[in-house]
């Protein structure tokens, strides 16, 4: 790999110093840095200016890179997989978050880079949730895409929700509940493992469904085959409207009788992997560090 696109929020002086040490460490391979336009006159109050660096608009940036590099935790990861799955772009996470789940290296270990640069590194590709919002009347209202999960719920206010489930048409249950998880396995190890979901292998085709504290004895997150179309319909009479969220990043008004569709995607996450070991080796580490802290 040659050009590395180079993506954190350089307004936090953290963030943008440990990005230029990536920087640095990138150019003494004698690779070419992208970096987002946007962050020039940042990076040259900093005095780290270099004139190897290539400063484009950031779509630019993940269009021409051979691999994104990431700093931060798994919202930084999550955020810049909406731009590199649309573009079939590798990602690189480096984390300077909290649990940092979907990055791959510390920032002490930057020596470790080498190896992405001689290409000696493995592809993780990871499924993505296709989430469309219709209307009663079937109108496309909305529509997105997602790597961990598509969340409905009555928002900021904690109140019980009545949502009907339907899979292929047919219907599954109905739920009062304080809202409803649909993830993909890469995000069962996220809100929907919180909301008591299992814990999935990320590459085993299915989508899992959790309730959010459901006002139930009996009910139990549900698996579905990947292939599976699923339907959840707002049917609430007390509430008016409800809310999507995707990713945990965009949120959209579900309206009484509104339905939100979720297939899988046909585009892919690709997470750049350089240890050794597995999925249940890095949930081990990561969670028992969590459990540490």
């Amino acid at each position: 790999m040659n050009r590395f696109g180079l993506i954190t929020n350089f307004n936090i002086y953290e963030k943008a110093n440990a990005a230029m040490r990536v920087a640095e460490q990138l150019l003494s391979y004698g690779v070419e840095v992208l970096i987002p336009s946007v962050n020039k006159d940042r990076i040259f109050r900093m005095h780290k200016n270099r004139k190897e660096y290539t400063y484009l608009p950031i779509e630019e940036v993940c269009a021409n890179a051979d691999c994104i590099i990431v700093l931060g935790g798994d919202g930084s990861i999550l955020d810049a997989a909406r731009r590199a799955a649309t573009l079939g772009k590798p990602l690189l996470g480096i984390n300077l978050g909290h649990l940092g789940y979907m990055t791959e290296l510390e920032l002490n270990e930057l020596d470790l880079l080498e190896h992405v640069v001689k290409d000696e590194c493995e592809i993780d590709e990871r499924a993505m949730l296709s989430v469309r919002v219709h209307t009663q009347t079937g109108g496309l209202k909305a529509e997105s895409f997602a790597l961990n999960d598509a969340v409905i719920s009555n928002g900021s206010v904690a109140r019980i929700v009545d949502i009907e489930l339907y899979e292929g048409g047919e219907k599954v249950s109905t739920y009062r509940a304080d809202g409803m998880i649909i993830a993909t396995p890469t995000g069962s190890t996220a809100y929907s493992m919180s909301a008591g979901g299992p814990v999935i292998d990320p590459h085993l085709p299915c989508l899992v469904v959790t309730p959010v504290c459901p006002h139930s004895l009996t009910t139990r997150p549900l698996l579905f085959r990947d292939d599976a179309t699923l339907e959840i319909k707002n049917i609430c009479q007390r509430e008016k409207m409800l809310y999507l969220t995707v990713d945990g990043r965009i949120n959209f008004e579900i309206y009484r009788g509104d339905t939100v569709r979720v297939t899988r995607s046909p585009m892919t996450t690709k997470l750049i992997r350089i240890r050794k070991g597995g999925f249940y080796n890095r949930l081990q580490q990561k969670m028992n560090y969590e459990g540490r802290i």
